[in-house]
């Protein structure tokens, strides 16, 4: 447990111990330690690392699914909610049928991920940046076809829990989809034509900055890697269905 779990005493009654447990769940979701589309540890696990009972451990994962927190998992289990789903389809039909909609969201990630960036240089631990690292090795790697947008999601998620940060975790799971897709459209002719190495030297870019804890220098590597996104969404031909979004029932690399 963390030091602010052992700091904290098991209530006497059953009904407080299930609203402690409760909090305990929540103040792990704040501070990022379960972070959403996360599936939880099965209630006996729970409730060993609470040092509480099974039942009190049920009655806290049904309040907080009450609560909108949690939801069950199909087969069993529980995992965090993601706030996106609605949001995120409406978001997707945004980007499929107007191009500048796509020049937005690529100049709003140019903030959310240039502020990451900074942060991640600021306060990733070593194990985090060791970890940035590797998922960037993988994405250099030959013989990987199919594999690069899954590597390069890899890549900007490790930056966004480097970054220490619970919300920008909840707000990047609630565009997740639309970024995948556009994910799978980066690493797909026409626009990845003769331009993979040029990613991942973007990326490395960003990398570097952090290993050496430059924020200053990690924020303008992710802003200019996005700007450069951008120039390149405005060199192609304006087909809604070539657009990064243009196939939502296709399968996600």
């Amino acid at each position: 447990m963390s030091e602010a779990e052992e700091s904290l005493h098991v209530p006497a009654s059953s009904q407080r111990i299930s609203e402690w447990v409760a909090q305990q769940l929540l103040d792990r979701i704040a501070r990022g330690e379960l972070v959403p589309g996360e599936r939880l540890p099965g209630e006996r696990q729970l409730a060993e690392q609470l040092h509480v009972s099974r039942v009190s451990v049920r009655a806290a994962l049904q309040k907080l699914k009450t609560q909108g927190f949690l939801t069950a998992v199909q087969g069993g289990g529980t995992r965090v909610v993601s706030s996106a789903g609605a949001m995120d389809g409406a978001l997707t039909e945004m980007v499929r049928v107007k191009h500048a909609n796509l020049c937005d969201l690529v100049e709003i990630r140019q903030a959310l991920e240039g502020w990451a960036a900074r942060r991640a240089a600021e306060r990733a631990t070593p194990e985090q940046i060791a970890h940035i690292g590797k998922v960037l090795t993988a994405m250099g790697q030959t013989g990987r076809d199919g594999k690069q947008a899954a590597d390069d999601m890899d890549f900007h998620l490790a930056v966004a829990q480097a970054a220490g940060s619970p919300v920008y975790l909840h707000l990047l799971a609630t565009i997740r989809d639309i970024l995948g897709q556009m994910m799978d459209y980066h690493h797909t002719e026409p626009f990845a034509l003769g331009k993979e190495a040029l990613m991942i030297d973007h990326h490395r870019a960003i990398y570097e900055a952090i290993a050496r804890r430059d924020a200053d220098a990690a924020s303008a590597a992710a802003i200019a890697h996005l700007g450069w996104v951008l120039e390149r969404y405005n060199d192609m031909p304006k087909d809604p269905e070539t657009a990064p979004a243009a196939k939502t029932d296709a399968p996600k690399a």
